[in-house]
């Protein structure tokens, strides 16, 4: 792939880094990462992303922006407010890096739209705030054999794996195997979240997702990285391969895509 001497000096800092160069920020501009919400994981992830030159980038997200969004989701503007989140994630990445292909879906994922929203991509980043589209993605990601970077934030906690099921790896459910029933966790309107927390854990996706385009570092297969604002720690639990997991496992019960209820929690 040629880059243009604009393009050049756009992304020098990566093409000296002899783990990236020329090849590397060509991998880039040839990947294609779907970000599941424009919300306050989408919003650094999709930024640092489309800054590194991704050469498309999806975005889904049914929602429109609200002033309660702003002190966390970075991608929109308070002259964005009451229009979709998509479209204001849109017009910001288009100021920053032109190069980038938007593509995006304002819509609310669900069993029959998923699959063929995830076919043109190589890499998944779930940034939702609801059990029932984290495990969607989990099984989507699995039958389309699609890697999936998982984040969620609460309070002033992150959490982050990678999950590469369809390789072998561990799945979600080998951590949890079903959703918590509604309303066993906070909403959430009624948790709150510590704004530059979603910056910090959505940052973190995107450099695993570049991680996984490029093939360097150790990614968090079978791991998940725990972050903790308050004590600044990072903490790592190590994820098992659950033999009788329903999805993954020896004998998967789940088969086909379900749908379960959606609710606001994290």
């Amino acid at each position: 792939m040629d880059f243009t001497e604009e393009q050049v000096q756009r992304y020098s800092r990566h093409i000296i880094l002899k783990e990236v160069g020329g090849k590397g920020q060509a991998k880039i501009a040839r990947s294609k990462v779907l970000c599941i919400g424009a919300g306050g994981l989408g919003s650094p992830a999709a930024l640092y992303l489309a800054a590194a030159g991704v050469g498309t980038l999806g975005i889904v997200d049914a929602d429109t922006v609200d002033l309660s969004n702003l002190h966390r989701q970075i991608i929109h503007t308070t002259a964005g407010l009451n229009t979709p989140k998509v479209d204001s994630a849109k017009k910001t990445i288009a100021a920053m890096n032109p190069d980038v292909k938007m593509k995006t879906y304002p819509t609310r994922l669900t069993s029959e739209n998923v699959m063929e929203i995830l076919a043109d991509y190589d890499v998944v980043l779930d940034g939702s705030d609801n059990f029932p589209t984290r495990f969607l993605m989990n099984d989507a990601c699995f039958f389309a054999k699609k890697t999936l970077i998982s984040a969620s934030i609460f309070r002033f906690d992150g959490q982050i794996t990678t999950i590469k099921a369809h390789a072998g790896h561990p799945c979600y459910r080998c951590l949890y195997h079903e959703p918590p029933p509604a309303g066993l966790v906070p909403s959430c309107q009624e948790a709150g979240v510590l704004g530059v927390l979603a910056g910090t854990v959505g940052v973190l996706q995107a450099t695993e997702a570049l991680k996984e385009i490029l093939g360097i570092g150790r990614p968090l297969y079978d791991r998940l990285m725990i972050y903790d604002a308050l004590e600044m720690t990072f903490r790592e639990v190590k994820i098992h391969k659950d033999p009788n997991c329903p999805l993954c496992g020896k004998s998967p019960k789940i088969i086909k895509l379900l749908d379960y209820e959606q609710s606001c929690t994290i």
